[in-house]
């Protein structure tokens, strides 16, 4: 598999790598590695994320995983027929190994925990190059649910697209140059779920468009 869409080893963003090291030292039992996709190359869905939360993906090494993100997250997947099951942690708060994800792959701009959750650009940037080998290829790939505008903005970068002709809004619907479907979403994050700015309802009406573009 090519080292961008298994990127465990990557230390290309020194700022990163040595946060991460960090936590190593700190939490052994923690991930605290890039961490990889979660689902199949050849799902019709992508769903894109910031990067992994510190206690969520970069604890468990799975995207979404242990935290408040992936209590939203997973249900609305599950809802539509996205995930096998709703509940991200299995009874030991580690993923859990009975879920599994179908048509659907879930993926990061950033694959590392950034400090304070804010990547810089140039982080960005360099890690574009795993989601341009991740869209090349899924050949099935139909709809990209863009989680925020890091998400929004990573996603534009990788089809050498200009971010102003593509305005980000929640449950706003782009069409892409290659027939696919870019759908934006605020992203599921703690912060926005407690502000009421992202409610269940609205987080699930964007997988419920998704469902309805797949069928």
């Amino acid at each position: 598999m090519s080292a961008f869409l298994d990127p465990l080893g990557c230390t290309a963003c020194p700022r990163l790598a040595a946060h991460l090291a960090a936590i190593r030292h700190r939490d052994p039992d923690w991930h605290a590695l890039p961490v990889p996709a979660f689902g199949a190359l050849d799902a019709e869905l992508l769903v894109l994320g910031l990067g992994p939360g510190e206690r969520g993906a970069n604890r468990t090494g799975r995207p979404f995983t242990g935290d408040v993100a992936g209590e939203l997250l997973y249900p609305a997947l599950h809802r539509f027929g996205f995930a096998t099951v709703a509940e991200a942690l299995g009874p030991d708060q580690w993923a859990n190994p009975a879920m599994s994800l179908v048509n659907c792959r879930i993926t990061n701009a950033v694959r590392c925990l950034p400090p304070e959750n804010k990547p810089l650009t140039a982080e960005i940037r360099q890690c574009n190059g795993n989601l341009k080998a991740e869209l090349a290829a899924m050949s099935k790939l139909k709809v990209i649910v863009a989680l925020g505008t890091v998400a929004h903005q990573a996603l534009l970068w990788a089809y050498g697209l200009k971010i102003k002709d593509f305005k980000f809004g929640h449950h706003v619907r782009h069409a892409l140059p290659d027939g696919r479907v870019l759908l934006d979403s605020y992203h599921c994050s703690g912060y926005n779920w407690r502000t009421g700015r992202l409610t269940r309802e609205s987080f699930e009406g964007v997988f419920a468009e998704v469902r309805q573009i797949i069928a």
